[in-house]
C-alpha cells in the first residue's frame, strides 16, 4: 500500500468517527432530558464563571487606575505656566506614542490624564480626546477623571449634589 492511500484511509476514518460522535451527541441532546439538564447546568456554570472573572478583572483595573491617579497626584504637577506647557506637550506626545503602539491602556490614559490635569480648559481638551482617542483608552481616562474630583469637567464644575430636593 502506498503512503497516500494509508493517509487517505486514516483521515477518512477519523472524519467518520467525528461525524458519528456528532450524530450521537445530537441524538442524545434531543432525546435525553437529564443530558439536557447537565448541559444547561454546565453552560450556566461557565457563564457564571466568565461573569465573575469579568467582574474581578474590572475590579483589578479600577484598583490599578486608582493607584495610578493617586501616584500621579503624589508626584505633583507643575505650577509655572512654561513648565505646565512643557509638561502638557511632553505627556501628550508620550500618550500619543503609547496609543500608537497599543501598549498598556492605563499607562496611555495616564499620560492623557496628566496632560488634562495641567490644561487650562479641561472640557475643551476632553472634546478633542473624544474625537481622536480610541474607545478603550477613552474609557480608562473617563474612570480616571471620575476618580479625581478636582478636575471640573461637568457643566457646573465639580458639583456635589447638595441642595437637590427629590421626592
Amino acid at each position: 500500500m502506498k503512503a497516500s492511500t494509508v493517509a487517505t484511509i486514516s483521515i477518512g476514518t477519523a472524519l467518520t468517527g467525528l461525524l458519528a460522535y456528532a450524530v450521537y451527541f445530537d441524538h442524545r441532546r434531543r432525546t435525553d432530558p437529564e443530558f439536557r439538564r447537565v448541559l444547561k447546568r454546565e453552560s450556566r456554570k461557565h457563564a457564571r464563571a466568565a461573569k465573575e472573572e469579568a467582574e474581578a478583572h474590572g475590579a483589578r483595573q479600577r484598583e490599578a487606575i486608582k493607584k495610578a491617579v493617586t501616584q500621579a497626584k503624589d508626584d505633583g504637577f507643575p505650577v509655572d505656566v512654561e513648565e505646565k506647557e512643557a509638561f502638557f506637550m511632553g505627556e501628550l506626545a508620550r500618550g500619543e506614542q503609547l496609543a500608537g503602539t497599543g501598549s498598556d491602556m492605563i499607562e496611555t490614559a495616564l499620560c492623557f490624564y496628566k496632560a488634562l490635569k495641567v490644561y487650562p480648559q479641561p472640557r475643551d481638551l476632553i472634546s478633542i480626546y473624544d474625537k481622536t482617542m480610541s474607545k478603550p483608552v477613552l474609557d480608562v481616562l473617563a474612570e480616571m477623571i471620575a476618580f479625581d474630583k478636582t478636575i471640573a469637567v461637568g457643566p457646573f464644575g465639580s458639583w456635589d449634589g447638595e441642595g437637590v430636593n427629590i421626592e
